[in-house]
């Protein structure tokens, strides 16, 4: 039995569109995405035992407040960015 042959796209392929236009995910949003990279690698930002909140050190509600701000950075750039049909 002989399999049928799949074409593998080229490297051209790849970065068009099905319309055969160019790929527009070079918006100047996806540079928001870095904040949350970039954030909880600042350690002096929280590299302290005070201030608490509801008795947790400022290294534990500055991390669950680093996933807040990667979830609001990604819903901006998606929102920006998404194409309108």
């Amino acid at each position: 039995m002989v399999s049928p042959t799949i074409p593998s796209p080229s490297r051209g392929d790849l970065l068009t569109t099905p319309n055969g236009g160019d790929r527009s995910d070079r918006s100047p949003w996806n540079w928001l995405l870095i904040l949350p990279i970039v954030l909880p690698l600042l350690t002096f930002l929280y590299n302290s035992d005070e201030p608490r909140l509801l008795g947790f050190p400022l290294f534990y509600w500055f991390q669950f407040s680093c996933i807040a701000v990667g979830v609001i950075c990604t819903t901006i750039v998606y929102q920006m960015t998404k194409r309108r049909r």
